[in-house]
C-alpha cells in the first residue's frame, strides 16, 4: 500500500481503514486524526494532532463534519484521517468530565487555529477553575485589553476546543449567561455538570 496515495485518494472525508489510519501514523503522516462520538451534550467531533487536542466541534448545533474537515485540511494539514484509536484518551477524560468525575482535563492542546489577543482571551479561559465562572471584561483584561470585551466574546465565540477550554464558564456581568457556539441549553447543561447553580436568567 503506498500510504501517500491512499491518503491523496480518500482526503479527509471518508472514515478511513483502521490500516490506513494505523500506516499512516506509523510513517509519521497523520497530522491530524480524529473521531466523533456521542456525548450527554450531543455528537461530538473531536481532533488531535501530535501536538494535542486541535478542534473539538458539536456536529448537531449547525457544525457540519465535511467542512470541520476541511477547514482542518487546509489550516492545519490535509493529512486529516479517522482514527479513533488515537482519540482514546481524550474520549475517556471527556467521559468522566460528563461523569462528574473530573474537574480538570490533562489533555495538552494544539493552539494553532487561535493566535493574538483571541488565544490570550482562551488561554486566561483555559485557567478560570471548574465550578467558577468570569466575564467577558474579566477574561479581556486578563488578556491585556479590559475594554475589549466585545473582541473577547467573539474569541470566546470562535473557541475551536470548547469544553476543553471552558468558554461556558464566561457570563454577562450581571449573571447573564450570555451566548455560546453551541447554544444556551449547552451552557446551562455544562455549567450544570459542574455543579453552578448561580445563573440568572439571559
Amino acid at each position: 500500500m503506498n500510504i501517500e496515495t491512499e491518503l491523496r485518494r480518500t482526503g479527509p472525508h471518508p472514515q478511513a481503514p483502521p490500516e490506513l489510519s494505523e500506516a499512516a501514523a506509523a510513517a509519521g503522516l497523520l497530522d491530524v486524526a480524529y473521531a466523533t462520538f456521542d456525548s450527554p451534550v450531543g455528537t461530538l467531533l473531536v481532533a488531535v494532532t501530535p501536538r494535542g487536542l486541535v478542534r473539538l466541534a458539536y456536529l448537531d448545533a449547525g457544525e457540519d463534519e465535511a467542512i470541520v474537515l476541511e477547514q482542518l485540511a487546509a489550516s492545519v494539514s490535509p493529512r486529516v484521517l479517522a482514527a479513533p484509536r488515537r482519540l482514546d484518551e481524550s474520549r475517556r477524560e471527556l467521559d468522566q468530565y460528563f461523569a462528574g468525575r473530573r474537574r480538570q482535563f490533562d489533555l495538552p492542546l494544539d493552539w494553532q487555529l487561535t493566535r493574538g489577543f483571541a488565544r490570550r482571551v482562551l488561554e486566561a479561559t483555559a485557567r478560570i477553575p471548574y465550578g467558577s465562572t468570569s466575564t467577558y471584561r474579566q477574561v479581556a483584561t486578563a488578556a491585556g485589553s479590559e475594554r475589549a470585551f466585545r473582541a473577547a466574546g467573539n474569541a470566546l465565540g470562535s473557541n475551536p476546543v470548547p469544553i476543553v477550554v471552558p468558554c461556558h464558564r464566561i457570563l454577562h456581568s450581571a449573571g447573564g449567561l450570555g451566548g455560546y457556539t453551541g447554544g444556551l441549553e449547552r451552557k446551562r447543561m455544562l455549567l450544570g455538570v459542574e455543579g453552578y447553580s448561580g445563573l440568572k436568567q439571559p
